[in-house]
């Protein structure tokens, strides 16, 4: 076989080569169909094949396929981000435009730094976010998170973040606390640490609203973001909400916090805006911290060559078109209960199975070597990598991930499937992962 010039993330796989998108099916180039399971990494929330989404990205080329945002607006995204700004959480007016998750969490931590500046207290720079989360690989996002195999190499480049504990039912709430108690409890973390930085250095807050591939959809205890809330308005830290992974339906709503509910003063989204078909992500503030910006500098001191980039731009508006005018969240809620309930039917007495979590078609899988007292599987057995290899082998593309419980212990699978997916289609995702976890869990 030639050698690759392909720079890839896995030096020791050689991966199948997709050549073709059906529905919820990638097809490689020896024809085997693979159900997407996981959307990706919970991107293609419209599938592979969506005709409006790809008639927009062909017009959109025939008229203009690049303008630099420091010259021109353009039509794309300010029809996008009206569109946003409309749906957004109330309060959250101002979108900037990006490639990536990554590059949103790293827009929203620069303006918090910025915003801070600008209204005259230019101590604030710290940054408290959450054990067992994920905010994107560019350094800055990298060093708001807490995933500790994505950190690894790279912590003496990383700017200093404190971390608190993640709302985890399953693993840590105690015996002798009620879900609301310990939501209390963990939520007043935050204030903890804030007093032990001092308020007059912590400038934001970041978490995920539901967890995504670190620790496998986590959902909040009702009643912990509304304490969260009132704990940065009390010390004057901005609120950031990641969505990259859960938002834009994913979850039931399109935006999570919905069902929280909460508003953020920064929130993050990116994955299921594109749907997969272009590179796109968000960043979208309050009014309040826009002002501050123009009446100040009048500049936001950051920028990259392809913000607002036209065609990703009418990609985007198509897709989201497509999720508000077809009621897709409404949709998702609806499908992920049926996901919820094959995949409780098909595992949920299986012997390694601890947790079936999440919501909407945002679900997660925590594996474990003992039921009964929830002790995961060593670490070196690798169970979530040899997972994702015998699933491509049985058909099926899953996210699974290893270090659940604290970034080194504990195996889950990520499931996200296109919100266009079947009945029949959501069967097969659960017959052919009780054929994955029984073939590599049988040690």
């Amino acid at each position: 076989m030639k050698r690759s010039n392909i720079f890839p993330r896995h030096s020791n796989y050689i991966l199948p080569t997709a050549i073709k998108g059906e529905g919820c099916y990638i097809v490689d180039n020896n024809g085997k169909k693979y159900i997407d399971g996981s959307g990706g990494a919970a991107v293609s929330c419209l599938g592979h094949s969506d005709n409006t989404v790809k008639d927009a990205i062909i017009n959109q080329t025939e008229k203009l396929a690049y303008a630099h945002t420091s010259f021109f607006t353009n039509e794309p995204a300010e029809k996008l981000a009206n569109l946003l700004a409309k749906i957004s959480p109330s309060g959250l007016d101002k979108v900037y435009l990006v490639s990536s998750g990554s590059e949103a969490v790293e827009a929203s931590i620069k303006l918090a730094k910025q915003y801070f500046i600008e209204i005259g207290k230019p101590k604030k720079h710290k940054v408290i976010s959450r054990r067992q989360s994920y905010h994107g690989n560019t350094l800055g996002a990298l060093a708001s998170g807490g995933n500790v195999w994505r950190r690894n190499f790279f912590e003496d480049l990383l700017i200093e973040t404190s971390l608190i504990s993640p709302c985890y039912v399953y693993r840590n709430k105690r015996s002798d606390e009620t879900e609301w108690d310990y939501g209390q409890r963990v939520a007043k973390e935050l204030e903890d640490e804030i007093l032990n930085l001092g308020p007059h250095n912590v400038m934001a807050f970041i978490a995920e609203t539901v967890v995504g591939a670190t620790a496998g959809a986590l959902t909040a205890v009702p009643g912990y973001f509304k304490l969260i809330r009132e704990i940065c308005n009390k010390y004057d830290v901005l609120l950031i909400l990641d969505e990259v992974m859960c938002g834009m339906g994913r979850t039931g709503s399109l935006f999570a916090c919905d069902d929280e509910p909460v508003i953020p003063d920064i929130i993050t989204v990116a994955k299921g805006l594109g749907a997969g078909y272009q590179p796109i992500g968000a960043m979208i503030c309050q009014n309040h911290i826009y002002e501050a910006i123009e009446s100040g500098s009048g500049f936001f001191q950051h920028g990259h060559t392809y913000l607002g980039h036209p065609i990703a731009s009418a990609a985007s508006y198509a897709v989201l078109g497509k999720l508000i005018n077809d009621n897709y969240p409404s949709k998702v809620k609806e499908k992920g209960n049926i996901l919820q309930e094959s995949l409780t039917r098909s595992l949920g007495q299986n012997q390694y199975i601890g947790d079936i979590r999440g919501r909407g078609l945002f679900r997660a899988i925590e594996l474990v070597a003992d039921r009964s007292t929830k002790e995961p599987f060593p670490k070196k057995l690798n169970v979530a990598g040899k997972i994702k290899k015998k699933a491509l082998d049985e058909g099926l593309i899953c996210y699974p991930m290893q270090g659940t419980i604290n970034g080194e212990i504990g195996d889950h699978i990520l499931i996200a499937p296109p919100f266009i997916i079947n009945e029949n289609e959501i069967d097969e995702i659960s017959e052919k992962l009780k054929i994955t976890i029984d073939s590599v869990c049988n040690f």
